[in-house]
């Protein structure tokens, strides 16, 4: 493995993991696609993740229910971990375990997609919600680090961000937001772009 410098070398490890990470756009697209598909629907997104990785959860729901580059319409889509008086209580009677997996089990809807991050894909909170969501008739999407990993085995799909920190796997995890966002719109415009009936995407 390149051992590079402490700051500078940052850049490095991150230009030397996007190499590979590019070929992930054909995964991306798919996601994109297939979300676009659900959402123009009346489906629904959910989405969670711990610490940054909640970060990156919450910016792709942002970016659907507010847009990405071009105006559209806005779509159904929860970052999990955002409510914090349900969260708590949440951890608080039930368990940390349980925080994401007891809110998929009140807003998910069978046909919905639920998207999952983690640098380590070895995360309870996660791997729970995962369960829960399938067993509910969700579709799983994980983007997480190495494979392989447990919340890659749990998911209908994943995304493995091949990278030596968690630093740049959440870098990385950002640009995967960023280019299912683009597929997202692009398979809108392919619809005409309305999100009303005649911009219904098929799959």
């Amino acid at each position: 493995m390149t051992v590079h410098p402490p700051v500078t070398g940052h850049c490095d490890e991150l230009r030397d993991a996007l190499g590979a990470f590019r070929s992930s756009a054909r995964i991306t697209e798919r996601w994109g696609e297939q979300l676009a598909a659900t959402l123009t629907r009346g489906g629904r997104l959910l989405a969670a993740g711990n610490g940054g990785s909640a970060a990156q959860a919450q910016h792709l729901t942002a970016e659907l229910v507010g847009r990405y580059r071009d105006d559209r319409p806005a779509f159904s889509a929860i970052a999990l971990h955002a409510d914090t008086s349900s969260t708590t209580a949440i951890a608080n009677d039930y368990g940390v375990d349980a925080v994401f997996a007891r809110q998929v089990r009140a807003h998910g809807r069978p046909g919905d997609v639920l998207v999952l991050l983690s640098t380590s894909g070895a995360s309870a909170n996660l791997l729970s919600a995962a369960d829960t969501a399938r067993a509910a008739g969700l579709r799983v999407w994980a983007m997480t680090g190495p494979a392989p990993n447990p919340l890659m085995a749990g998911s209908d799909e994943s995304l493995c961000v091949e990278a030596p920190s968690a630093a740049t796997v959440q870098e990385l995890h950002l640009v995967a937001v960023h280019m299912l966002c683009a597929a997202f719109d692009a398979a809108l415009d392919g619809g005409n772009g309305s999100g009303g009936p005649a911009g219904r995407v098929v799959t």
